[in-house]
């Protein structure tokens, strides 16, 4: 096992303790929250909600952050039901400009126990309806492409993401949506990730974020 998986393993370890008195982890971002006080509403600002693909994002491509106004609000290790339930302290009450959304690929890994791909997305699309009724502006993302997770071997992830991502770009469509394909342009034939991407197989490399970039940022660009 190299370095970078087992840091990722412990890191995932030691917040799931952390977690267990507060399971949504809902003071995480607090003292970043607060110091954003005087600046709400954020109304150039995207925040980008997540699990721990966006929580690394900002360490790995730092500059990707730091030259755009964007916030990093992931936590790693979390489930779409642990992120809805943060959803208003983490998104809504800093009133921005939109919201870009990468979740579910820790709910097919089962990090809170078993759930149906169907109430995976609809914690999704409640995130989007409580986005849209504070005037928050919504991309929806694919779940990246894996084909184990190193952290629970037992799972075999591939046609579960294959379904919730046609859930999430049927809904993106029928609702006119902005929606981001990271899949298409990161998975193999095996339907695992590509290598090059990230050494784990699940969480991107710098050259993995480099591959997503441009695509959120035209979706971004977009929105304009």
């Amino acid at each position: 096992m190299n370095g970078k998986i087992l840091f990722i393993l412990v890191f995932i370890c030691s917040m799931a303790n952390a977690q267990q008195k507060d399971w949504a982890n809902l003071r995480f971002y607090e003292k970043e929250n607060l110091a954003l006080a005087e600046e709400i509403p954020l109304e150039d600002h995207i925040i980008f909600m997540g699990n721990s693909i966006t929580q690394f994002w900002k360490p790995t491509r730092p500059e990707f952050f730091d030259k755009n106004p964007y916030l990093d609000r992931g936590i790693s290790g979390q489930t779409t039901s642990q992120m809805l339930l943060r959803f208003r302290e983490d998104v809504i009450d800093l009133q921005p400009k939109a919201v870009v959304i990468l979740a579910g690929i820790n709910d097919i890994a089962e990090n809170t126990g078993p759930i149906k791909v169907e109430n995976i997305f609809g914690n999704i699309v409640s995130m989007v309806e409580l986005a849209k009724a504070n005037d928050i502006e919504v991309i929806l993302c694919s779940v990246l492409p894996a084909a184990a997770f190193p952290w629970n071997a037992k799972i075999d992830p591939k046609q579960k993401i294959i379904q919730l991502n046609n859930l999430l770009s049927a809904y993106a469509t029928k609702h006119d949506i902005s929606y981001v394909d990271y899949y298409d342009g990161m998975v193999m034939e095996d339907l695992s990730l590509n290598p090059e991407y990230a050494e784990d197989g699940v969480h991107p490399n710098k050259k993995g974020y480099s591959v997503m970039e441009p695509l959120v940022e035209q979706a971004i660009e977009n929105l304009k």
